[in-house]
């Protein structure tokens, strides 16, 4: 499905990012697995990904730094000739109540979750514009794809810069969309509801943490990232090749607020 086509996960070294990662590696993408801080995990799914018959390796780098995800491109092209792919999806959480939440917290959550993307984005756009289409291979130009969250919808109390940073890749999403739709390159996003990941452990370890989740989610499960990661290779395959400037939600009916199933 993506055979020859190169692709860079940001945050791949685990949860929804390795999900992904090893889902377009089976799909016959080579796949360069982004990480900031934990090298053991992204290299734990560089070799997945090659004991599946696939190509991948690891590349450190702080999304947040220009410099960074430059580097990171270059090497992506010299190792593979071009990049085809981006899914964004490095992301982090700093909670706190919002008259208690420092600028720091602020400022660290919006970097990475909103600047991040943004850097990326216009990295994987500037390549994509370059090289032009391959028809053999897509038909498309390039393919981006961002990791949002049903928050980009949902107020969250508790966690406003994470919320903020989601409501802002929705409609950041939807303006590259725009400007990049003539040169044949389709934006998109995901938008996870609850997935079993080592962000949100604490709300789902525990039989009870599970059933007051379970609440939340009116198809009745929690979650995987290989439910995350089987809509990313859709939206990066041409079987979506008329999908552009959405946000496909995969979170169970989370959106559909059940609180309000009895009426409310």
């Amino acid at each position: 499905m993506l055979i020859g086509q190169t692709a860079i996960v940001t945050g791949a070294s685990s949860g929804i990012g390795a999900g992904v990662a090893k889902a377009l590696g089976a799909a016959g993408a080579n796949v360069v697995v982004n990480y900031a801080g934990h090298a053991e995990g992204a290299n734990h799914v560089v070799r997945q990904i090659k004991d599946g018959d696939g190509s991948a390796f690891a590349v450190r780098a702080d999304v947040g730094s220009e410099a960074d995800v430059r580097g990171m491109f270059q090497v992506a092209c010299e190792t593979y000739g071009t990049v085809d792919i981006l899914v964004s999806n490095a992301g982090v959480q700093q909670d706190a109540p919002f008259l208690d939440m420092t600028l720091e917290q602020w400022n660290r959550v919006l970097r990475i979750n909103l600047t991040g993307a943004f850097l990326c984005a216009r990295e994987a756009a500037r390549e994509f514009i370059r090289r032009g289409i391959i028809r053999e291979r897509s038909c498309a130009a390039g393919k981006i794809i961002f990791i949002s969250s049903v928050h980009e919808i949902i107020p969250w109390a508790g966690h406003v810069n994470y919320a903020a940073s989601k409501g802002g890749i929705n409609l950041f999403m939807k303006s590259i969309a725009q400007e990049l739709g003539l040169y044949k390159i389709r934006v998109n996003s995901i938008a996870p509801g609850a997935i079993k990941t080592p962000i949100n452990r604490t709300a789902w370890e525990t039989p009870e943490a599970e059933a007051n989740l379970l609440k939340l989610i009116r198809y009745g499960r929690i979650g995987e990232p290989v439910d995350i990661a089987k809509a990313a290779v859709w939206l990066a395959s041409d079987e979506s090749d008329y999908v552009h400037g959405t946000s496909l939600i995969v979170d169970g009916g989370m959106t559909l607020y059940p609180g309000f199933s009895t009426g409310g």
